[in-house]
């Protein structure tokens, strides 16, 4: 359980260092380039993927490529779904695009379904709807950072699930995990790293690069925590799904309202309540 924690703190200081950051005058777009440096290099360190004997013709490549320009992008959008609607309701996106991507098992990957698991959905997509509402309900001179909150929300709740859907199809064609997840950091690295270079003509700034680096760090620390505790635990894995998923809400919702002061209006809290018995009846479902 101390994995579980662990993994979950590590998430929720990564939201908090990029609302802080963000506060402080650092670039999210460069932290975020920097963070896939560290994280790339962990990742080898950590899982040891064998990549030099990868088969160049057999790699779905284009999928590699596009999860490469998915992450940052999704990555940024959480930063500003962070600025806009805060800890609490991006949280709750982020944890909550699971049922997204239980969507798409069933219509894809034709996974079949059991009560509890509709029951589940149709909890999550509620608590979606209901923090999207609550993000609705602000005052006439917020309308431009409100719609952008919603916007940025709804890219959080769908990004998230379509890499989650990608890199699932990934594994699925034979690619191993640490390998497809190492390809996948190099890849964003050098994406993003480009584009900056392309748009700023920099690769950043001293500060940014060491805060990006620190983030990664902690990126890479939540992926491998994660990996570990369903390793550990791999006979019990709604112990550990459930016990991520409601450990980052409730550790989101907190740092939201003690460290940003956020109001927790009753639909946000109604949201955040869906989305707990959403995780649970999700958890439940995985173990029968």
């Amino acid at each position: 359980m101390e994995l579980i924690l662990a993994a979950a703190c590590c998430s929720v200081v990564i939201s908090i260092l990029l609302k802080l950051c963000k506060a402080k005058g650092f670039d999210a777009l460069q932290m975020i380039v920097w963070n896939y440096a560290s994280a790339s290099l962990l990742c080898y360190l950590w899982f040891k993927p064998d990549l030099q004997h990868i088969s160049v013709v057999d790699t779905p490549w284009w999928l590699i490529v596009a999860l490469g320009v998915l992450l940052p992008s999704i990555f940024l959008c959480l930063a500003k779904s962070l600025q806009y609607a805060g800890i609490v309701k991006t949280e709750i996106a982020q944890r909550l695009s699971v049922v997204l991507s239980l969507l798409a098992a069933f219509f894809i990957f034709q996974e079949q379904f059991n009560t509890l698991k509709i029951i589940g959905i149709g909890l999550g997509i509620s608590a979606v709807l209901s923090i999207l509402f609550s993000h609705h309900q602000a005052q006439s001179g917020q309308s431009v950072a409100t719609r952008q909150g919603m916007f940025y929300l709804a890219l959080v709740w769908c990004g998230y699930a379509l890499i989650d859907v990608l890199l699932k199809y990934t594994t699925g064609l034979g690619v191993q995990f640490a390998v497809a997840l190492n390809l996948m950091f190099i890849c964003a690295f050098i994406l993003s790293l480009s584009y900056i270079l392309l748009t700023t003509k920099t690769a950043g700034s001293k500060k940014n690069m060491l805060a990006g680096m620190g983030l990664g760090m902690l990126n890479f620390a939540n992926i491998a925590l994660y990996v570990q505790a369903h390793i550990l635990l791999k006979d019990t894995p709604a112990i550990v799904f459930a016990g991520m998923n409601i450990l980052v809400v409730l550790l989101g919702a907190f740092s939201g309202v003690m460290l940003f002061k956020e109001k927790v209006k009753p639909a946000t809290a109604f949201g955040l309540a869906l989305g707990l018995a959403s995780v649970i009846c999700l958890a439940y479902a995985m173990s029968v």
